[in-house]
Order: C-alpha cells, then sequence, then structure tokens
C-alpha cells in the first residue's frame, strides 16, 4: 500500500440532497507528508487483515444467510467492480462507503451498529458475513441502496442497526483522503486529538456487485493476491 498524502479539501456543500447525482472527481490532494498518528499494534493488526483480502470470482447463485438457518437465493443479472470503504473511530460505530472509483462522491453511506475496531478484529479472525434486511413496502418504489435503515446481522446473530444518511463533509474529506488509494488499511489524520474514541481508522477494497433481483444485492470483497473465499460480504436484501 502506498503512503497516503492527505491534502486541503475543498468544502463541498453540506445540504446532501445538493450533491450531484452522479459521481465527480474529487480534487486532487497536495499536502504535505509526515501527519500519520497510530499505534504500532493497532497499525499492525490492520495490516494483517488487508493481507489476508481475497480474490472471489461471482457465482451462478448469491446466497444470503440471514439468521444462520434462513437462505435467499437470485440469479445474478451481472457483476460490476465497485469501491468500499469501512472507515471510523476505532471505538465508535464504522461506515461503509460504497463508490463507483476511488475518486468519486460515494453513491451509498451507511452507518453500522458495530464499531470500527470489532470489525476489524473480526476480520482478522477469519470470514465476516455482513446482512442487512429491511421490509419490503409495495407502496414505495425506492431502489433498494435507498432504504433509510436496515436491521443488520453479523455472522448470522442480530447486531443492531444500519442508517443510511446523506455523505457529510467529514465523510467527503476521507475520501478525499483517499482518493488515490485504490485498496488499502491504515490510520487517517484526524482532527480530534487525543479523542477517547481512538483513531480514524480506514479499510479500501474493491468489491464485486452482484445483483440478484431487485431486492436483493451482494458486495464481495476481492483481492489480487491469489487467496480464495470471501473476507467480507455484505448482503442488501428486501423481505
Amino acid at each position: 500500500m502506498g503512503r497516503l498524502q492527505p491534502g486541503n479539501v475543498v468544502a463541498p456543500d453540506r445540504s446532501p440532497s445538493r450533491l450531484p447525482a452522479a459521481p465527480v472527481l474529487l480534487p486532487q490532494s497536495s499536502h504535505k507528508k509526515g501527519q500519520w498518528k497510530s499505534t504500532k499494534l493497532f497499525r499492525r493488526a490492520v495490516k494483517s487483515v488487508f493481507r489476508s483480502f481475497p480474490v472471489i470470482n461471482p457465482p451462478c447463485k448469491m446466497p444470503v444467510s440471514l439468521h444462520g438457518n434462513r437462505m435467499h437465493e437470485g440469479h445474478i443479472h451481472g457483476g460490476k467492480q465497485m469501491t468500499g470503504t469501512l472507515f471510523g473511530y476505532r471505538k465508535a460505530r464504522v461506515n461503509l462507503a460504497i463508490q463507483e472509483t476511488p475518486r468519486s462522491v460515494p453513491l451509498l453511506v451507511l452507518e453500522l451498529s458495530i464499531h470500527t475496531g470489532k470489525l476489524l478484529q473480526d476480520m482478522g479472525s477469519g470470514l465476516v458475513r455482513i446482512a442487512l434486511e429491511c421490509e419490503k413496502n409495495p407502496s414505495e418504489k425506492l431502489k433498494l441502496i435507498d432504504e433509510p435503515i436496515w436491521t443488520m446481522y453479523c455472522n448470522g446473530r442480530k447486531a443492531g442497526y444500519a442508517v443510511k444518511r446523506g455523505p457529510t463533509e467529514d465523510d467527503l474529506k476521507v475520501m478525499q483522503n483517499l482518493h488515490a488509494v485504490s485498496m488499502g488499511a491504515g490510520v487517517l489524520p484526524s482532527q480530534k486529538a487525543d479523542s477517547p474514541e481512538g483513531e480514524l481508522t480506514y479499510m479500501r477494497a474493491f468489491f464485486e456487485r452482484a445483483i440478484g433481483s431487485k431486492d436483493s444485492e451482494t458486495y464481495y470483497m476481492m483481492n489480487p493476491n491469489g487467496t480464495s473465499g470471501p473476507e467480507l460480504s455484505i448482503f442488501f436484501v428486501r423481505v
């Protein structure tokens, strides 16, 4: 992973509704090096997670495990490579941002109920599957990723809720600092000195987006290192 160079960020419109519908190029960064802050043990743990990233080939069927014994399957209409970023303060809730490219405005930002440090720890221990479920409302014609609230399951266990929100100024600053990174994990500079929430950490990877139907999508984490099996899978299901 190349060293990042955080830079000055052009302040976006604070109103999420005014963000452009289509991804746009984020401004380039030209800040000086040397602003990274991290503890050696946690940096080593984050790097070990990234080194275990797998390569997967999307299957013809898409299983989704929500409660451990319930499965949903759908035929995949097509796959597309997306950029997924998990980021947040180590002792605070983790955020998930999905982008079409590392340089584009996020198409989706979710705040998950699990803490950042706990999720990275679980990923270092083995396979993690996050299932996000919401109820189908025939009277509404929302796209699946536009649903506002999801019930969250982590490895088959209920883990609270996930909430969609518009990208904030802080979210866009993180995307700006990572605009030159395709895959990697580490620590970002933070304005909160000695924060009780810990360091602002991130993990970014390519995800294969598999569409089962208008009510199911899956994001499989990918890795060019040649290992097999997904380390992280994220399922969106409307039931």
